[in-house]
This record gives structure tokens, sequence and C-alpha cells, in this order.
């Protein structure tokens, strides 16, 4: 096993060679942190127009732009930290080129309230074209420091380009009437990319550290779901709080605490071994990222109720926080706890918990109950991996 070799000083550019995916103690670097903590910026800005479009009524068009503009962020975040798994030289040439990234992460938040509320994509669009320009530009210096990779790099580059270029023709030429079937299209040919680009030779990504890129952010957007709990405890302790409003502050906790204990339940790393099945693992993060930021909206939304600022029925409320949690538990229970077989610790747990808690949307007391459900969830896997012995790992 090699070892990356001690920089002295900060050179401007070294050749950009593929990292050896065996190196040791590959953890996440400061720059990848704070990589991470501009693309939460968007992820909130989103699940905030999602909450205000449920509150409002707007259930089905506020979903289906929410979905979308995650989409947008999610895809952004996943192709640079692949790339950076394989690739990063820590360079002058290579900070800078991640920040330029991290500039569009912010020009892309920066659009999602004009994206969400008016369907004008131009910000969102431009914001994403900047990234792809900092992404791509270090595509090329890998694909000429790569020469077994140098085709797969020239496709991502062809691919990601050329997606980048069609989404801002989406965004100021296309009839409004045409966007929703030019935007499935679009995901479409993102989505085929990374797939048709490796099958020309896989990249050297680090499935530790992949791993732990993706614990991280799984991470920070429980956080914002945190902050969406943590609002509903600051009506509760405002003096005229209903018991209400008390139990969803509790409830809402104890969900998201309960949405980290499941995913950090078993380590994953040992699970990418193949192309088709670390991009399904990938990929399927989509559902957990986005479910686990629409939670915190779901909280939200039943606090806005109870203090009678959300004027919307109890179910649709209660189905706010139900149907995410429920998606959550599934996805994570399907590519994080299922692939572990036989040592996979309450293994028809998650999704039955999730079910259980969509079955009690109706009761008016969603919050609450599916807090006490994930408490039982965490009951369950204490209990299991009691009678299981020593867990693996977590990444």
């Amino acid at each position: 096993m090699t070892e990356r070799p001690v920089i002295v000083g900060r050179p401007w550019r070294r050749r950009m060679e593929a990292r050896d995916p065996a190196e040791r103690h590959r953890v996440a670097s400061s720059l990848e942190l704070f990589f991470d903590l501009c693309f939460v910026v968007a992820v909130g800005a989103d699940s905030a127009r999602l909450e205000h479009a449920l509150a409002g009524g707007h259930v089905l068009s506020g979903v289906l732009a929410f979905l979308l503009i995650f989409a947008a962020i999610n895809w952004s975040w996943l192709n640079y930290a692949w790339f950076a798994s394989a690739y990063d030289t820590d360079d002058t040439y290579y900070r800078l080129a991640t920040m330029v990234v991290m500039a569009g992460a912010l020009v892309l938040s920066a659009g999602v309230p004009r994206a969400f509320d008016d369907r004008d994509l131009r910000v969102l669009a431009i914001g994403y074209a900047i990234m792809r320009l900092g992404l791509e530009s270090q595509r090329l210096r890998a694909s000429g420091g790569d020469p077994a990779r140098r085709t797969t790099m020239r496709r991502f580059v062809l691919g990601e380009g050329a997606c980048a270029v069609y989404w801002l023709v989406v965004a100021f030429a296309a009839p409004e009437s045409w966007q929703p079937w030019l935007i499935a299209a679009g995901i479409v040919a993102e989505l085929l990319v990374p797939p048709w680009a490796e099958s020309a030779g896989r990249t050297t990504w680090h499935p530790h550290h992949i791993t732990e890129r993706y614990g991280l952010l799984t991470i920070i957007v429980l956080g914002e779901t945190v902050l969406s709990s943590t609002g509903a405890v600051r009506e509760a302790l405002a003096g005229d709080a209903s018991v209400e409003l008390y139990t969803i502050a509790a409830g809402g906790l104890v969900t998201v605490f309960g949405m980290w204990w499941v995913y950090f339940s078993m380590s994953s790393a040992g699970l990418l071994t193949d192309l088709r099945r670390s991009i399904a693992w990938g990929y399927g993060h989509y559902v957990i990222y986005a479910s686990g930021a629409a939670v915190g909206a779901g909280i939200a939304v039943n606090a806005a109720r109870a203090t009678h600022e959300a004027h919307i029925p109890a179910v649709t409320a209660g189905l706010a926080l139900t149907v995410p949690v429920f998606c959550y538990l599934l996805v994570v229970w399907w590519l994080l706890v299922r692939p572990h077989g036989p040592d996979a610790p309450y293994t028809w747990g998650m999704p039955v918990i999730g079910l259980l808690a969509i079955a009690f949307s109706w009761s008016g007391h969603a919050v609450a109950i599916t807090g006490a459900l994930m408490a039982l969830q965490i009951v369950l896997s204490i209990w299991a991996h009691g009678t299981k012995g020593p867990r693996p790992d977590a990444s």
C-alpha cells in the first residue's frame, strides 16, 4: 500500500495521477468539508421552499419542484465527490478549481427561490454551469496525468459539458410548455454519462473515503432537519405553546436521531465491489438525502399547523413527514443494510416501521407517533446488535 508524500509548502500544480484505492488512512480533507458546507446552503433553501409550498397547500407542485432542484444539488455534489476520491492532488490549482465549484453551488442556491416560485431556471442553470466549469477543468488535467483512463476522463468532459450546455438552452431558450419533457430528458442523459464514461476504464476512487464522504453529507442534511425541530422547540418555549407543539418538537427530534442511527448502523465500504453496485449505491443516496431534507420540512409544517400558521388538513401534514421517513428507511435498508445478508440486523424492521408511520398519518399525531416508532427502531437496533455480537465498523 502506497502512502501519499508529505507536501512541503503548497505547489501550484502537480501531475494529476490516479490515487491508490487501497491508500491507508484516507479521510475527508478540510477542503472537502468546506465544500460540503457550501452545498448545505442550497439544501436549506430547497427545504425551506418545500415547507412553504406544503403549508400553502401546494403539495404536488411543491414536491415536484423540490425533487427537481434537489436533483441538481445532489448530482453536482456527487460528481465532484467521486472525482476527488480518485484524483485529489491538493495543489493550489486543485483548490482554486474546487472553489469555483463551490461558488457555482452558492449561485445555484441563490436561484432556488426563483426556480421554485416562478419556474425560472436561469440562475439555477448558470450556477450549474459554473460548477461544471470547475469540474471539467480538473477532468482535463486527469486525462493528461492518467493515460490509462484518458478516454474515461474525455468521455466525462464530453458528456457532462454537453449536459451543462443543454441546461442553459433549456433555461434560456426553451418554451415553458416544453420544459417538463426537456427536464426529464436531461435527467436521463445526466444519469447515463457516468456508466458510459466508466465503461472505458473505472476510476480509482477509494471505497472507505467515498462512504465517509456520503456519511458526512448525510449528517449535514440531517443537521438541516434538526433546525426545523429546533424551530418547533423555540415555539414551544414561547410561553403559550400547546401540548401538541411540545409533542411535535420531541417527536421530530427523536425521528432525526433515529434516522442518524439507522444510517450509521453498518459499514458500506465493503459493498462497493463493482461498477454496477457502486453506481446503484451512489445514485440511491439521492432518495436518502432528499427524503432526509423533506423530513425537516414535514416537521416544520406540522409545527406551523399546530400554531395555526398553516391551514391544511391533519392528514396532509402527517403525510408530509411520514412519507419521506418511509422513503428514507426503505432506501437505507435496501442499500446499506440488506446487502449484508445474514449479518444484517433487524432486516425486516426498517421498512415495517416506515409503513406503520404512514398508517398513523391519519391519527392527527403523526410526528409524535413517528418519533415513538423511530425510538422503537433504535431499540431494535441495539437489541439486534447485542444478539449478533459486535457490529462492523460504520462508515
